[in-house]
């Protein structure tokens, strides 16, 4: 059977790496986390102390080495080979990760890296400019979004769930702020493909979303 590029794009903490792992368990295909690779870098950028400094966080590209492994837990992203997944999920780590992404050297240091991945298709990624940069003829597009107040009681339960005692009207903020970067950007922003298949989760447990992604996966397949 011939095998497809899945592009998951969408909003924050819409739930599409979630989805890009069980649909990738489904199909028999590769999972790649974009969202991982830009918060490795902005881990890297806060380790060697130079946020805010372009010049600095470009210079610093050729220093930076991702990669994924698979553990016990799923897969987890490595920065020069450490370990670094409980190190780049946090709201600061996340909010680094969209002001370093609006740099053109970065997203244009990780697209490369991304399209490399997809050569051989069979794989589903998701990130913010999937289906609209990285893989712009991809067979399957799907574009993931939800209203703010549900991302953001969602994004405050993941928080919780690790410990973390956010405020729900901080966490609120932080994904609008995210939103507005995303979307504004200069370089690759978010946007929806015009041939990208939406799917709005605001209502829809997991399982209801699932069923009707799979449902599109395999029409997709059907008519190759």
């Amino acid at each position: 059977m011939r095998k497809i590029i899945v592009a998951i794009d969408g909003y924050s903490s819409c739930g599409k790496s979630t989805v890009a792992k069980q649909l990738a368990q489904y199909a028999g295909y590769t999972y790649v986390d974009t969202g991982a690779m830009y918060r490795a870098v902005a881990l890297a950028v806060s380790r060697a102390g130079v946020a805010g400094d372009e010049k600095q966080i470009i210079a610093l590209l050729p220093q930076i080495k991702i990669s994924f492994i698979q553990t016990s837990n799923g897969q987890h992203v490595c920065l020069n080979g450490e370990d670094v997944e409980s190190h780049i999920r946090t709201i600061e780590i996340g909010n680094m990760a969209s002001q370093v992404a609006v740099i053109g050297e970065v997203r244009h240091f990780l697209v490369n890296q991304q399209q490399e991945l997809g050569e051989a298709k069979g794989i589903v990624m998701d990130g913010r400019d999937i289906g609209t940069v990285v893989f712009p003829n991809a067979e399957l597009k799907l574009f993931l979004t939800a209203r703010p107040e549900v991302r953001a009681q969602r994004r405050l339960l993941e928080l919780q769930e690790k410990g973390e005692h956010p405020v729900y009207e901080d966490v609120l903020h932080d994904v609008n702020d995210r939103d507005y970067r995303d979307t504004h950007r200069a370089e690759s922003p978010l946007r929806q493909a015009q041939d990208a298949i939406v799917v709005d989760n605001s209502n829809m447990t997991k399982e209801e979303q699932m069923l009707q992604i799979q449902r599109l996966f395999d029409d997709c397949i059907n008519r190759q």
